[in-house]
């Protein structure tokens, strides 16, 4: 079923109207309408949200199958291509540029690829230059662009999905201009992501993860298993994590705090010190605020502002969130 089948058939389950539901999620009947019909699709925020309400995972809102060796495949009426074969263990340093969305993404496979695809730019393939370099033991990966195409053009037309062997990972670097950004089924020592973005998903990630970013930004995870610190400088950052999960939340840095928040209201401090699983904030002037995702409550996402991310000797594992789609 596809989304558009998936939130006529929740809403009639739950004997609500369109109206109802527009009232709920705090849009128009006519965004509900383009939703049941297929002719829009909601943005993250309300997509949360929906999944939420209905108490169904995102996952399963979007999609009826969980295929981790094999999702359905994004159609682009252009598109460009670009492989390698990999044969070891590597370290990867992508330099991505500008796109709409960008999804990195582990597979069970020999090669690299790295795809941009597009319903409008025509000209994808003349204007966007894909060079993949094997340098001993590291990949570099870059997409520049060329013929006068903008960064606000690459963001408003183009997506990137870049795909890597799981065998074959070992570090990977890679920095990039997206309106979100999700980093799916990936297991290695270290991700660094030096990001501009407003949106960052991750789903089944497992080890450590650097976020780099200075723009208002939501992190999303459905689950929490190590560690993750966010440096920032004059900024906020909010972070959404599952119910049960225990953790530790430390501040460091200049005139830094943590705040709580759940079902969209400011809440008492619930972390658990000494916990195994860390939430730390670095920075200046910055507040991290904890967002509990508990099933049934509407919370609506709220753009923060977002600093750098730092990270060291931690490992973590993210799932359960899925956007978009792409055959792996």
């Amino acid at each position: 079923m596809t989304f558009a089948e998936n939130l006529k058939m929740l809403r009639k389950q739950a004997g609500m109207s369109q109206e109802q539901l527009a009232e709920k999620l705090g849009v128009s009947r006519q965004a509900v309408t383009k939703w049941e019909t297929g002719a829009g699709i909601p943005d993250i925020e309300n997509i949360m949200a929906i999944s939420m309400l209905f108490d169904i995972s995102i996952d399963d809102l979007l999609s009826n199958e969980r295929d981790s060796k094999k999702v359905v495949e994004t159609e682009y009426l252009y598109e460009s291509i670009t492989e390698y074969d990999i044969d070891e263990s590597k370290h990867y340093d992508m330099k991505l540029e500008g796109a709409k969305w960008l999804i990195l993404a582990g597979y069970e496979g020999e090669k690299i690829q790295v795809r941009l695809g597009s319903n409008t730019f025509s000209t994808l393939q003349n204007d966007f230059k894909v060079k993949i370099d094997d340098i001993r033991k590291r990949i570099d990966v870059d997409v520049k662009r060329k013929n006068g195409t903008t960064e606000a053009m690459a963001k408003s037309e183009i997506d990137i999905f870049v795909q890597i062997p799981v065998q074959y990972i070992d570090k990977i670097e890679c920095e990039a201009h997206a309106e979100t950004v999700e980093i799916r089924s990936i297991e290695c020592e270290n991700i660094e992501l030096g990001v501009k973005t407003t949106n960052l998903i991750l789903e089944n990630v497992v080890g450590s993860v650097e976020v780099d970013c200075n723009l208002d930004m939501e992190i999303m995870c459905d689950s929490l298993n190590g560690e993750i610190a966010i440096n920032q400088v004059s900024a906020t950052s909010k972070i959404h994590i599952p119910e049960k999960v225990v953790f530790q939340a430390v501040a460091k840095g200049i005139g830094t705090s943590i705040s709580y928040e759940k079902a969209g209201q400011r809440a008492e401090r619930f972390d658990t010190p000494k916990a195994d699983n860390v939430i730390e904030l670095n920075g200046i002037k910055s507040e991290l605020i904890i967002c509990i995702k508990k099933c049934g409550n509407v919370v609506k996402l709220q753009n923060k502002k977002c600093g750098n991310v730092k990270r060291e000797r931690n490992r973590c594992i993210f799932s359960g969130i899925r956007r978009r789609s792409f055959r792996v």
